[in-house]
Formats: C-alpha cells, structure tokens, sequence
C-alpha cells in the first residue's frame, strides 16, 4: 500500500517548484560563468595575436625597435630559429625564451600555449601567441604573453556573487510562489469546504463555481453536474422504492383482507378463495420478477453481463409462440424465417409485454407482425383502444407511469411492462417507438439484422423513443 505523503498539495508543488528553479538557476549560473570565461579568454587570445603580428609587421618593414612597444600587461619577444632571443620588450627574460623548444616544437604561426605566469614574472597563468616573421631563409618567431589573471579575477568575483545572491533569490521566489499557490489552491479549499457542507447536509447540494474559466472552473462545474446526477438518481430510487413498496402493498392488502374475512366466515368457499389467492400471488411474482429485472439494469456493470449469450433464431416463429398464448390476436407468421441476434427469452419477454399492454387497452382488435426493413427487424403491435396522446409518449416508458391509475389496477397493470420493454431492446442495440394506428395506437420494435451483430451487447446505448 503507497505512503501517504505527510506534506500538503501546496507544500509539494512548492518543493517541486522551488527545486525546478534551484536547478534552473544553477543551470543558467554556470552556462553564464561558462560563457563569459570563454569570451573573456577569446578577448585575451585576440589581443595577444594582434600584438603579436603588429611586431611581426614591423620585423618585416624592418623598423623593430627596442625594447618591443607592448601594453603593460604583456610580454614580448622575438627568437631566431637556434631559440635564442634576439629582441625583447620591457620586463621580460633577455636570455630564455618564455616557450621551451619541446613546447615550440610543433606550434604553427597564430596558435597558442597556455604557461604558468611565475615562469615569466606574471601572476597567474599566461597565455602565449606565436607568429613567424622574417624572410623566409631566416625566419624568426615572434612571442607575445598576456596574463589572464584579471580574467580569473573577474570570472571568480561573478561566481562569488551568484553564489550568494541564489539563494537569496530562490527564497525570494519561495515566498512569492508559497503566495501564488495559496491564492491558487483558495478556488480548490473553497471545492473543498462547499463539499464538507454538503455532506454535513447545511448547505444545498451545489458547489461554489469560481469565476475564472480555468481547470477549476471546468472541475467545479463538472462536480456539480456529478452532484446532480447523484441527487437526481437519489430521487428516482426514492420514488422506485415509495411506488414498489405501493405496489407490494396492493396485493398483500388484498391477500391480507380474503384471510381475515375467510376467518370470520364460518362456511367459507376456500376453492374460491385459493383461486383469487393464487391470482394476487401471480400478481405479486410477476411485479416481484419486473422490480428484480429493473434493479439489475440500474447496475451498467452487472447490465453488461446479464442474460443470455446472444444467438441467431426465426424471429417470426419466436413471436407465434407468445401470441399463441393470446386469444383474438390477429398474427400472420412470415412464410421465410426472418433471423435475429439476441436472447429469445428477452425479446419474447418484450412481444408478451406489448401484447399484455395492447389487450388489455385494445376495444376489440390487436395486430401483431413481423417485417424487414435494410439492416432491420421490425415488430409491429397495433391496437384499436383510445391510445397515448403525444405528450404523453415519452412518460409512459418511466417506471411505475399510468395514464389511468385506477383504471390500470383494476386491470392488474403494474406501470411497468414498457419500461421492461425499453430496457431489454436497449440491451439489443434496438429502438423503440410509438405512433397513430388510426384509430388505436402502435408501437414498433426496430432491431439489428444479424448482419449487424456489432451493436449487438448487452447494456448498449440508451435507444430513441418516440
């Protein structure tokens, strides 16, 4: 298991912050030092060549003088090819050449050595340019020193100051940035207290939405949403337990009632009495089996996996075996198998649920059929009762909804059979829609055609009603 971090969000991010700067700073503090030594020694290096070819210039013109002119800060002379000195400037060695002949051996006209400056009586190293000069039958070799200890000095005295004003600075900005994130992170504790109350339940659930369009803007606005959908959902589990437990009451009220009755009753008819005792019962395990059905919808996960693996079978003749069970249904079963993908159990669970619907509303006519239409299967259950007013077509498929309440009661509806309906077409990729028989109403089952088995999964998306 991780470890929690004992430091706050905002201590981090200025830890990291602060050590992002730290190396950043230090980064940019020896690419500076770097690069200012290396321009500082080019400088050197071109002042000690150009000396170097102005007295080369003049041992050609023949108008060396002696000692050799030369800034203060330099050093000159000029050596014959046995390396003896024949021309110096003033303060440097009459007799020994300030290159030895190992370090002379080699080195061409405009390089440089680099020599310790006690060699030749300067502080520090010296760096040395060479550059030949004469006739060609006798040439001579002019040398030319300059010290680089002001380089040093000044490159030493620029490390001194970045290494105390660093620090200084990163504090500095430590404090600043400590700052910032708290002014940042104020949206997030505003996040956080507004969530602390809603949980204690003293405020309504929605959270404080910062002005700023940013991430914590886009976080609070989502969260609310969240919120919404939450208490949303809260409601409707509400209102499914309150109307289950109304439903559940109906049939165990009148169960309850026969038996207390049936007690008090000396010559009770008990045949007659199982007969309608059985009916509730039937009543109740199917409302029991519907609400079992539904809940498990609710859970997308164990909606993925629920039911039957799909398989392809004749629709048409899966349909004629429910209507079967239904006296006066007008049905005219297809002449060539028509083949769908899915679970039969469910979708025969749907036509009984239409069916059930449309006798039970219908004044003397229900038509069920069967048809294909380009990557579809269609069934159609048309009736000829008073119908649903288009308003109306949405909230019946919401659980527990009834146009006539008393009227759907007295006929043993429970206001769940078409939300039963939209949930396992939804399951089958399929749409749902209701419209106008002229007169009467008609509802039609829209499904994949195996050919496109790929929408075919379980919990796929919420279907188009109409």
């Amino acid at each position: 298991m991780p470890r929690r971090s004992r430091l706050g969000l905002r201590a981090r991010l200025l830890l990291v912050s602060v050590l992002a700067l730290t190396l950043g700073l230090a980064a940019g503090g020896v690419l500076l030092v770097a690069t200012l030594n290396y321009a500082l020694l080019r400088a050197v290096n071109a002042e000690a060549l150009n000396t170097a070819r102005s007295i080369a210039n003049l041992i050609d013109q023949r108008s060396l003088s002696t000692p050799i002119p030369v800034a203060a800060s330099m050093q000159a002379q000029v050596i014959d090819g046995q390396n003896r000195v024949t021309a110096i400037s003033s303060g440097a060695d009459r007799l020994v050449p300030m290159l030895y002949a190992d370090e002379l051996r080699g080195m061409t006209s405009g390089s440089f050595r680099e020599i310790p400056g006690s060699r030749i009586g300067m502080d520090g190293p010296a760096r040395v340019a060479m550059v030949t000069a004469g006739p060609p039958t006798q040439p001579v070799r002019v040398l030319v020193a300059r010290s680089t200890s002001d380089i040093n000095q000044g490159v030493h005295i620029l490390r001194l100051t970045l290494l105390t004003a660093f620090p200084l600075l990163v504090a500095l900005l430590g404090v600043v940035l400590w700052r910032v994130l708290g002014a940042a992170m104020q949206p997030v504790e505003a996040l956080r207290a507004g969530a602390e109350e809603i949980t204690g339940g003293t405020r309504e659930g929605r959270l404080p939405v910062p002005e700023s369009s940013d991430e914590i803007h886009r976080l609070a606005v989502t969260l609310n949403g969240m919120l919404h959908r939450l208490e949303s959902a809260r409601m409707r589990q509400r209102a499914f337990v309150a109307d289950a437990a109304h439903e559940l009451r109906s049939p165990l009220t009148n169960m309850r009632t026969e038996l207390e009755v049936a007690q008090r009753i000396p010559d009770t008819d008990w045949p007659a009495l199982s007969h309608d005792l059985l009916t509730d019962v039937d009543r109740l395990s199917r409302l029991v089996d519907d609400l079992l059905l539904l809940a498990r919808a609710d859970d997308a996960a164990h909606s993925r996996a629920l039911g039957a693996p799909f398989q392809e079978f004749d629709l048409g003749a899966m349909v004629a075996d429910v209507v079967s069970r239904y006296p006066d249904i007008d049905y005219v079963r297809p002449s060539e198998p028509i083949l769908v993908a899915g679970e039969p159990d469910a979708l025969g669970r749907v036509v009984a649920n239409l069916l059930d619907n449309a006798v039970r509303h219908a004044r003397s006519r229900v038509v069920a059929r069967v048809g294909v239409e380009p990557g579809q299967r269609v069934i159609t259950v048309t009736d000829d009762g008073p119908g649903i007013p288009e308003k109306d077509r949405h909230r019946v498929f919401d659980r527990f909804t009834r146009l006539d309440d008393a009227r759907a009661r007295d006929a043993g509806g429970s206001g769940l059979g078409l939300a039963i309906v939209l949930e396992l077409v939804r399951r089958h990729g399929g749409t749902v829609t209701l419209g106008d028989a002229d007169p009467g109403l008609r509802v039609e089952v829209r499904l994949p055609a195996p050919a496109s088995r790929g929408v075919l999964l379980p919990g796929a998306a919420p279907s188009a009603v109409g």
